[in-house]
């Protein structure tokens, strides 16, 4: 069988190294033609078709192991895949060896001390459904299939951010299997220098198995949802989100989209496919609080469509999933706003109004609150002045459509770059962006970051990722 090497050669791999291999993991080891290898190789944006020559599913962390040393062994090019999520799709690579992460989804709850385990595969639903069994939940994001591990290593950031900060602020330790074949701890006490490297540093240093977040009391029931208004009121709606959002509580998180109606049930047949501005809220404090914090909204223009109520919290967390399935073809391009300003809202209408696909949207996600409180260089994560997240959310269907879906993306992107704060998510990148935008994602920490790789990962073992050389 044929494989690559992580320097870009290609080998033949022996049957008997096989049968070795799979001597020693308890997972399946897969290859093409193999039942479970489509759903494997897969992830979610469809413009990604890769195909690694072998998969490595991966039942604890004892076969993590094994494959680590395995691929090691022979020099193989090595990806790892956790929920398969990230836009670029990093976790798979052509020719590689792919850990297959997902059956690995245990939670475990302490309540008492307002921690959770969760395992390298688990989504965030899964953590979501443990927690809130006790009222608590974990700073995560807002698709409910997206995988904790790649979330958590590129920073993330999601309804509970202005409360508590980065999904990577509200770590408390991870276990991490290293290039050399060792299970170590990272936290503050130890490895620290490790720890640093892993809240927003990606899968540059080790396979993390398992990671520890902080929970905070939040639920079971909170207000959220979503309140849509025809296209013709974005420029009152828009003002409207701007101005709440300067002043909203910390436990209210507002989110401004538009696009097309998507078929929804809660909006008029006759509105499907029509272009809309909606306001996305939610606030995680007390229900009663929360109904009076959204009142605003609820009474603004003639709405065509308001399910902005009273909801269990996970539920509110599953909200956007119909908007992202996987297989669809997705292209992103996003910046961190300090504000928004009326000039940019007028180039949020312009070019919404270009959208060439039903399902793309322009976003504002915003963010402001406790991660602004922390020093710069508290984790990799950094852009402590950003507000909100920006993104140009390409959506569509078939391959015949990919130029016209991205051009559209990068004129939107071009016309608002002006308003940036001059960084950008690094886990909204795509496959074509280069060093220069992850840097403009890491900033000062890339040179920590590198000492960190060269510690850890002296020969760039763990190199299918926003690559970090060691220095």
């Amino acid at each position: 069988m044929k494989a690559m090497t992580k320097d870009g050669r290609e080998i033949e791999l022996m049957q008997d190294a096989l049968d070795s291999l799979r001597m020693r993991l308890r997972g399946p080891v897969l290859m093409a033609g193999d039942a479970g290898y489509e759903e494997s190789r897969t992830v979610w944006n469809g413009m990604i078709d890769r195909r690694p020559a072998l998969v490595a599913r991966c039942l604890g962390t004892a076969d993590v192991l094994a494959a680590v040393g395995f691929a090691r062994e022979h020099d193989l090019l090595l990806c790892i895949k956790g929920g398969g999520h990230n836009i670029a799709g990093l976790a798979t690579a052509d020719g590689a060896m792919l850990l297959d992460m997902s059956p690995m989804r245990g939670v475990w709850v302490d309540p008492r001390r307002k921690v959770a385990h969760a395992q390298a595969g688990c989504l965030l639903g899964d953590l979501d459904r443990e927690t809130q069994l006790h009222g608590l939940a974990a700073v995560l994001g807002f698709i409910s299939l997206t995988g904790v591990t790649g979330l958590t290593l590129g920073g993330g950031f999601g309804y509970l951010t202005r409360r508590w900060g980065w999904t990577a602020d509200n770590v408390m330790g991870m276990d991490v299997v290293t290039a050399d074949g060792r299970l170590v701890r990272a936290s503050s006490e130890e490895n620290p220098d490790l720890f640093w490297g892993l809240r927003g540093g990606g899968g540059n240093f080790g396979v993390v198995t398992g990671i520890d977040y902080h929970l905070y009391p939040v639920g079971p029931e909170i207000v959220g949802g979503i309140v849509a208004w025809p296209a013709s009121e974005a420029a009152g709606v828009l003002e409207l989100y701007r101005t709440m959002a300067e002043e909203a509580p910390p436990e209210l998180t507002l989110v401004a989209i538009m696009r097309p109606a998507p078929p929804a049930p809660w909006l008029p047949k006759e509105m499907h496919g029509k272009p809309i501005v909606a306001l996305l809220a939610c606030h995680s404090g007390a229900p009663e609080e929360g109904e009076k914090a959204v009142a605003p909204i609820k009474a603004f223009g003639s709405p065509v469509g308001d399910i902005l109520v009273r909801r269990p919290y996970a539920q509110m967390q599953t909200l956007l999933d119909a908007t992202q399935p996987k297989g669809r073809r997705y292209y992103w391009k996003s910046e961190y706003l300090p504000r928004i300003e009326p000039a940019l809202c007028e180039k949020v209408m312009e070019h919404a109004a270009r959208i060439r696909s039903p399902y793309s949207a322009v976003i504002l996600f915003q963010i402001g609150g406790a991660l602004n409180r922390l020093d710069g260089e508290h984790s990799p994560m950094g852009n402590r002045d950003a507000r909100y997240v920006l993104n140009l959310a390409g959506s569509w269907e078939k391959a015949e459509d990919d130029e016209a879906n991205i051009q559209w993306a990068r004129e939107a992107w071009n016309a608002m770059k002006p308003f940036s704060t001059g960084g950008t998510y690094i886990n909204f990148l795509t496959q074509d962006e280069g060093p220069e935008r992850t840097e403009a994602a890491l900033g000062k920490a890339i040179q920590r970051l590198a000492r960190v790789k060269a510690e850890w990962d002296p020969e760039n073992f763990f190199r299918t990722n926003r690559n970090i050389k060691p220095v």
